[in-house]
């Protein structure tokens, strides 16, 4: 059965792409709905799966004949599959630079950024589709009424078009895609030390990254526990924010920070199975940040620029959960999950201001309410994907 198409807003950007680029990327984690994003806006085209061992062979064997098969353009899905496509691609479009020709879709960085940054550099156009943003999901009338549902659930679109259990879905990604793509980058002898990592790593989503902590919690080494990262950050499965590199006060924190692209996926490794469950957690406040920070980072992302955010923390713990720069003007924002709004969740907000001079900021919490405090501005979690436009945040 074909899923429900739901309407993405990255579509006008992948649009554009296409009229000033002839060969256009798109990019993401596996099930994010790239394929079905690609095959619905580029409908006019033949859709190739490189996962698909004939066409594969095909394209190994005999790559020139391969892409004179689609020479009026086509999509091809997984194209990190057969590298040596990049290469012939950059000749066709040499010779017949016609825009948005051949669209690519890939969900493994390692291969596919190389191919472009060897080949296609200055032909292509890349876009980075996460999995849904909130306001896609409300647009398409899903009840997101509920943080707590929400931030459980995830993003993914197989749980919000097709009728499967959470807890099953997240498992069954894990096993099948998970698991599968970091042996196909890295050595993983034995599985369990490695199911064992993903749950740490889970674990630490808001903090300050400690590859000596987090491998010695693992039984592995550091060098382990630093090239398992980058595969999960190569598989778009985390991603980590830089420090603020503007020096206030001489003693920063110079550690990234980690996070999960989709919180639905760190809950089920966190054996979180339920939105009474994820209440109650312990790392309920972290989920929430992640939360907020990804579906900003989406905004940016469906938009074809920059990501531009950051954190800042001092060594004494003094800390601003985003501070996104733009053009020279800096914003900050804090995170907090509570549903009321109390007077110390503005310390550090305050703090920064009296620090740096910088005017204005925001506060996301988990109540529903909008309005202006202390020169501050004051947002309900659902307005999340918006952040980065605020005045100050907007480039």
């Amino acid at each position: 059965m074909k899923d429900v198409y739901i309407d993405r807003r990255a579509e006008g950007t992948i649009i554009n792409l296409a009229k000033g680029f002839p060969v256009v990327a798109i990019t993401g984690p596996r099930q994010s709905g790239k394929t079905t994003f690609a095959r619905h806006v580029f409908d006019d085209r033949p859709y190739v799966s490189l996962e698909d061992l004939d066409n594969r062979e095909f394209a190994e064997n005999d790559p020139r004949g391969f892409l004179d098969r689609y020479g009026a353009g086509a999509v091809f899905d997984e194209v990190q599959r057969v590298p040596q496509l990049f290469s012939w691609l950059q000749g066709i479009v040499d010779a017949d630079n016609r825009m948005g020709r051949f669209i690519l879709t890939g969900s493994q960085q390692f291969g596919f950024m190389e191919g472009i940054t060897q080949s296609l550099a200055g032909r292509i156009g890349e876009l980075r589709l996460l999995p849904f943003c909130l306001p896609e999901l409300r647009d398409a009338g899903h009840d997101t009424s509920d943080a707590d549902q929400v931030i459980y659930k995830g993003f993914y679109p197989a749980v919000h078009v097709r009728e499967v259990g959470v807890e099953q879905w997240y498992n069954a990604y894990i096993a099948t895609y998970l698991e599968r793509d970091v042996r196909s980058m890295v050595t993983v002898q034995n599985l369990s030390t490695f199911q064992t990592y993903l749950r740490l790593v889970a674990g630490r989503c808001g903090q300050i990254l400690n590859l000596s902590s987090l491998g010695a919690s693992a039984g592995i080494s550091h060098n382990t526990a630093k090239a398992w990262l980058s595969v999960l950050q190569a598989s778009f499965i985390v991603f980590l924010v830089q420090p603020f590199h503007r020096n206030y006060n001489k003693r920063l924190i110079r550690s990234p920070k980690l996070y999960f692209c989709d919180t639905g996926l760190a809950s089920r490794l966190l054996g979180i199975n339920s939105p009474d469950q994820m209440a109650l957690h312990p790392l309920k406040g972290a989920i929430f940040e992640n939360f907020v920070i990804s579906e900003t980072l989406k905004r940016r992302h469906n938009e074809a620029r920059s990501p531009g955010c950051f954190f800042w923390r001092d060594s004494v713990g003094h800390e601003v959960d985003m501070i996104f720069e733009d053009g020279g003007q800096v914003f900050p924002v804090e995170v907090k999950s509570g549903k009321t709004v109390a007077a110390d969740f503005f310390d550090a907000l305050r703090m920064w201001k009296k620090m740096s001079g910088v005017e204005g900021g925001a506060l996301v919490y988990g109540g529903n309410e909008e309005y202006d405090r202390e020169g501050f501005r004051v947002l309900p979690w659902g307005k999340a994907y918006d952040i980065a436009q605020l005045p100050g945040g907007k480039s």
